[in-house]
């Protein structure tokens, strides 16, 4: 931890359910929170609620970094299954950071709406692809993860094994994360305050 004065701003207030955060931070919140600026993002309410169990916070990062930046799957298709299980799942916070991620991932404004609605209505604007994957993700959020053959043999024809289980992995590693942001009623952010963006 560095001894100088730290690279973020953030007001330890109450955000969700839980107190606020202890004082002093912990040493490895703050280096958490030091990281999140350097990569361009915020301190959001879900990082100062989830840094009440600061270990696992750390770790919980690993997976949130590799889901964003180390996968071969293109980020569009990433952001279009962690867009759609926010909306399965109910979650407002979520579904508030990543439709501005998936925008920045090239979805166009109406195709970001069809993603958060009905988009079997919308199925033209989007390629064979995006609407496999669409309705892979809401067999998954919908029938607690029961596929049907059918709808897992369209993700077989256009993804790899690899893709799959890193979409896959999109779709339920944030479904879980809009359970626990509901179940700790995670106030929305201010609409300055950004996630960390990631490689696109």
């Amino acid at each position: 931890m560095s001894d100088t004065k730290p690279k973020y701003e953030f007001k330890n207030v109450k955000v969700s359910r839980l107190p606020p955060l202890p004082e002093p931070l912990d040493p490895i919140v703050t280096d958490l929170f030091e990281d999140t600026a350097k990569r361009g993002g915020h301190i959001l309410n879900l990082h100062l609620t989830k840094a009440h169990a600061p270990k696992l916070q750390a770790a919980g990062r690993h997976i949130t970094r590799a889901l964003r930046s180390e996968c071969d799957s293109p980020r569009v298709l990433r952001e279009i299954a962690i867009l759609r299980s926010s909306i399965l799942v109910g979650c407002a916070y979520e579904a508030h950071h990543h439709t501005a991620l998936a925008a920045a991932a090239g979805l166009t404004e109406e195709q970001v709406d069809a993603v958060k609605g009905e988009w079997r209505q919308k199925a033209k604007l989007f390629d064979e692809k995006q609407q496999a994957l669409l309705a892979y993700v809401d067999q998954l959020g919908l029938n607690k993860g029961d596929v049907d053959d059918a709808t897992f043999a369209g993700m077989e024809k256009h993804f790899s094994s690899q893709e799959i289980v890193e979409l896959t992995m999109c779709a339920t590693s944030y479904y879980g994360g809009g359970i626990f942001m509901k179940a700790m009623r995670i106030q929305l952010d201010d609409p300055h305050k950004k996630a960390a963006p990631g490689k696109f």
